[in-house]
């Protein structure tokens, strides 16, 4: 998810806010997928609240793909450093580390410090953990980039093909397995956004082609949510979410690249609230999804999802919850940022940058 890149104070805002739109969507799907809530609408049956539930949650996946479409298309004309590695390195272990210290503290049933000091361990699932399979696609992105850089253009097209026709095209249709996980599915989102972002065709900056293609795949995707829970009522379960459930999965793929360049397009000029409010979605996604204790906590012991299920407040509580969160999230970022990382960097700059310059000289003679 891209936010530990140095926001640049005068970016325009449009694909700062599609950043902030990104993370309130996957907290949303997790509002549905993490709390239990899920699980019951099977047995609700088919009317307006639960396929209100079903569309809420249907959008995590693409929202995912959406944050690595924005790394990759700002990283691919940057360069990583040490420092922005150790900021992100260190934004993950904080929130390890200071949220578990407090579930250890209170004796969160279940928690232990074993699951504390396995947290340290930041790196343990690449297949479908998102903070593994990131931090690890970060240190791949300078090869990346030496690759998009000494390709052609009609090769980049051909690895595009490729890449899409294995894992899009063959990775939604049920019973081929194409092996999908996270660290692999980040490197092809990468090609796609390096690509939009290296060459100029007329189409990618059509606005009103991206806004009536995003419409239809947003149409399509519900479409595709209602034909696999009829199909299911009347002939035999199929997962709601199959073209939606997996980052590759065509409807999911598709509608985050016109999602993407929908924003992209969009004329917002630089934006203060905006930039800074999109500045730490990230942190938002480290802290609301840290842990499956942190999931328990939060979606089943304080907004209890499940017993607001049958409230006529439902409609309204679901929005609520999510803004909720998303705020209380960016407020504890800031916090962090001012009294942890700002300080942390100023040592750095001061100090540790001069003794790696120094090393790295002696390295070159």
């Amino acid at each position: 998810m891209g936010s530990n890149i140095k926001l640049n104070s005068k970016r325009d805002s449009n694909i700062e806010l599609f950043r902030i739109i990104t993370m309130l969507v996957i907290v949303a799907h997790h509002f549905v997928v993490n709390s239990g809530l899920f699980d019951i609408l099977g047995a609700s049956g088919l009317n307006a609240k639960s396929m209100f539930a079903y569309v809420f949650g249907a959008w995590g996946k693409t929202g995912i793909n959406c944050f690595v479409l924005i790394t990759g298309y700002f990283m691919c004309k940057s360069n990583i450093t040490i420092r922005k590695f150790v900021k992100l390195l260190a934004e993950i272990l904080f929130y390890n580390i200071v949220i578990g210290s407090i579930f250890l503290l209170f004796r969160y049933p279940g928690y232990s410090l074993f699951l504390l000091l396995k947290s340290l361990f930041v790196v343990k699932n690449v297949t479908d953990g998102f903070t593994s399979a990131f931090l690890v696609f970060y240190l791949f992105i300078p090869f990346l980039n030496l690759l998009i850089k000494n390709i052609n253009q009609k090769v980049h097209i051909t690895l595009l093909v490729l890449c899409i026709f294995i894992y899009v095209i063959l990775g939604s249709i049920p019973k081929i397995d194409v092996g999908m996980n996270y660290l692999s599915w980040f490197i092809v989102l990468y090609f796609v956004s390096s690509f939009i972002r290296m060459y100029d065709f007329s189409i990618f900056s059509n606005k009103q082609f991206w806004l009536i293609s995003s419409i239809i795949m947003i149409v399509l995707s519900v479409l595709s949510i209602v034909v696999c829970l009829l199909f299911t009522y009347y002939f035999r379960y199929v997962f709601p979410y199959y073209f939606l459930s997996d980052s590759n999965k065509i409807f999911a793929f598709t509608l985050s690249v016109c999602l993407f360049m929908l924003f992209k397009n969009m004329n917002i000029k630089y934006n203060k609230v905006i930039n800074f409010i999109a500045s730490s979605t990230f942190g938002v996604l480290l802290i609301h999804a840290n842990s499956n204790t942190m999931r328990q906590f939060l979606w089943k012991d304080i907004c209890n999802v499940v017993g607001s299920y049958n409230s006529n407040f439902f409609f309204v509580y679901s929005i609520l919850c999510v803004v909720a969160i998303f705020i209380i999230c960016i407020i504890i970022d800031k916090i962090r940022i001012y009294c942890f990382e700002k300080p942390f960097f100023k040592f750095w700059d001061n100090y540790v940058a001069e003794k790696l310059n120094a090393i790295k000289k002696k390295i070159i003679k």
